[in-house]
């Protein structure tokens, strides 16, 4: 095999990075618009005077339609020119005055992909294609979302540099055709792909691209991606020094493209050709060739019929902005004749809403004074029950110390007693274990009564009574517990000093057994309006809400602050441990409120 000379390399090259334009100037005429053959398409003439009756009719869906339609035989007819892109234009402009999106946005595909025949217009295919593909997706209208992909790639194909996703991407959007059973644009990926792989100079993989893509767009009698396909299996050749093979598949990729009246394609080919005839010394034809591909190029970049169609993309943009400036005063004047409608709706309503208001507003205030009554009743049941229920509680508290006390405490004495009198007469092994035994008996005995009805609290008040709690918890527990109080505590009638006992002893049993704390801090601060009670802890934190609602402690705790017309609020972290709050007033404390009977 001949090597290719460093000129030639160097000319092959730069006729790929110029070539890069041809990848979407086939596509709009076969990719997106799917065939109208020229032979039984109406002619041009028949379908102006059926968007002129359509016009008159004021059937602009209808007239959208036929702007299509016209747009593609014009396209048939003279390929990359300027009246198919009115007709396209009009073809939007009435979609969107009738609201329909589907075809509004398909019209911005088309659009899209004929613009990608011109260089200079890349930039706005782009817009277009993206704004559609914006709407599909989000409408999740695959096939479409598909079309958009494939030409959004095919404008990154040309870009320098190329972007790296670029290959990932045509891959996904492959497998999207195959997910959704979309042949004819996985065609088109598979050829944007072999492209893509000949810009990088690896003709092997591009050579398998091609070849499957060429294969389908047979079976699918697509003649602009078989043309597009036999062009670069050309190119392939090229890369190999085979360049009568070269030539014999740019002449069939010509002959496509001739009947596609594909100017941007005939221009590459009649280059590529030009190539292939010089290397093999045929200089006669490719002087012809290189005439062609000037010719070619006169016609599609400077030709007036190309000029015309980049200022008709301006002024599109300027009609467009006109058109949404004349739809949005045709809206705010319909907006105004509905809220006149409106107005005059809702005067009549109002008076009769006046009138209503009037009857109904007498049963609003017995109904409201109803339920006023019946809240307050429910709130006196309430507290009438948590009152007899506390009252039980503490009532049975004291019987049950007061029998401890009395009866089980007097009798574990007088057997103390008998015992010391009688300990002659008992041996040594069993004086000692009997007289331990008894001696915890009673201990254990005065600490239950103590615990049921604490001795300190009836005699001493609140203060004394937490502080030998307090005492005796540290005897017993490696947990450091601390009492602090502030102000002048002032005398609290007994129903509240028991109660605040109780929260704070539930308080310091929860802590000790759920914390984990090194230290726990009570504090306990007065003034003339409130009393204010606080247990700090360092310990590992709850969750105090949940528990709320499921522990009976935590709910008695609410339950007896409620009673005494106080709110309690926790504070928990793991970092800092739990901190309970707790707000009295001191009227209710010095003065309980009685409960109605």
């Amino acid at each position: 095999m001949h090597r290719l000379s460093p000129l030639y390399r160097c000319t092959l090259c730069n006729s790929m990075n110029r070539f890069a334009i041809v990848l979407l100037l086939i596509g709009l005429s076969g990719l997106f618009q799917q065939g109208i053959a020229a032979a039984d398409a109406p002619p041009i003439d028949k379908v102006k005077k059926e968007i002129n009756q359509l016009l008159a009719d004021r059937k602009y869906g209808q007239a959208a339609k036929a702007y299509e339609q016209l747009g593609s035989l014009y396209h048939q007819q003279y390929g990359y020119n300027k009246h198919t892109m009115e007709a396209y234009v009009n073809g939007l402009k009435y979609y969107s005055m009738t609201g329909d999106s589907l075809g509004y946005y398909n019209v911005h595909i088309t659009i899209g992909n004929y613009y990608t025949q011109d260089y200079f217009m890349q930039a706005f295919a782009e817009q277009y294609l993206k704004r559609a593909q914006l709407y599909f997706s989000r409408t999740r209208n695959y096939p479409k979302v598909i079309e958009c992909r494939l030409g959004i790639a095919n404008i990154n194909e040309k870009k320098e540099p190329m972007p790296k996703s670029l290959f990932t991407e045509l891959r996904a959007t492959d497998q999207m055709c195959v997910e959704h059973k979309q042949p004819y644009f996985q065609t088109y990926a598979l050829n944007l792909l072999a492209d893509t792989y000949l810009r990088i100079k690896q003709p092997d993989s591009a050579h398998y691209f091609a070849s499957r893509s060429l294969k389908m767009s047979k079976n699918l009698n697509i003649n602009w991606l078989t043309s597009l396909n036999y062009f670069y299996l050309g190119i392939v050749e090229q890369f190999k020094n085979q360049h009568k093979s070269a030539i014999d598949y740019y002449k069939k990729s010509y002959v496509l493209a001739e009947s596609e009246k594909n100017i941007s394609t005939l221009r590459e080919l009649s280059k590529h050709t030009a190539d292939s005839y010089s290397y093999i010394k045929d200089y006669q034809n490719a002087y012809a060739y290189a005439l062609k591909t000037l010719d070619y190029t006169n016609q599609f970049y400077y030709s007036q019929q190309t000029k015309s169609i980049r200022l008709q993309e301006l002024d599109s943009q300027i009609k467009a902005l006109a058109i949404e400036k004349q739809l949005a005063e045709e809206q705010s004047r319909h907006q105004q004749m509905i809220n006149s409608t409106l107005i005059a709706i809702l005067i009549v309503s109002a008076l009769g809403v006046v009138a209503l208001f009037f009857m109904r507003r007498q049963q609003k205030l017995i109904a409201h004074q109803q339920s006023v009554i019946a809240q307050q009743q429910i709130r006196q049941l309430e507290l009438k029950s948590l009152q007899a229920m506390i009252e039980g509680q503490e009532g049975e508290r004291s019987r049950i110390a007061r029998e401890l006390h009395d009866g089980l405490g007097i009798q574990l004495s007088r057997i103390k007693l008998f015992v010391e009198a009688h300990q002659e007469y008992l041996p040594l092994s069993v004086k000692d274990p009997l007289n331990q035994f008894l001696d915890e008996a009673c201990t254990e005995t005065r600490l239950i009564s103590n615990n049921l009805r604490p001795y300190a609290l009836s005699t001493f008040g609140l203060i004394p009574a937490l502080e030998d709690l307090i005492q005796k918890l540290n005897l017993v527990n490696e947990t450091k517990l601390v009492i602090e109080h502030y102000g002048e505590i002032p005398d609290l009638v007994d129903e509240a000093s028991v109660m605040l006992y109780r929260v704070v002893q539930e308080l310091l049993n929860n802590a000790l057994k759920h914390a984990h704390a090194h230290t726990i801090t009570v504090q306990i601060m007065a003034n003339e309006e409130a009393l204010l009670v606080s247990v700090d802890d360092d310990g590992q934190g709850g969750d105090f809400q949940e528990g709320a609602s499921k522990g009976n402690g935590i709910a008695n705790i609410k339950s007896r602050i409620n009673y005494l017309g106080g709110q309690v609020m926790w504070q928990s972290t793991s970092e800092r441990g739990t901190s309970v709050m707790i707000s009295l007033p001191m009227q209710k404390l010095t003065k309980l409120t009685p409960v109605l009977a």
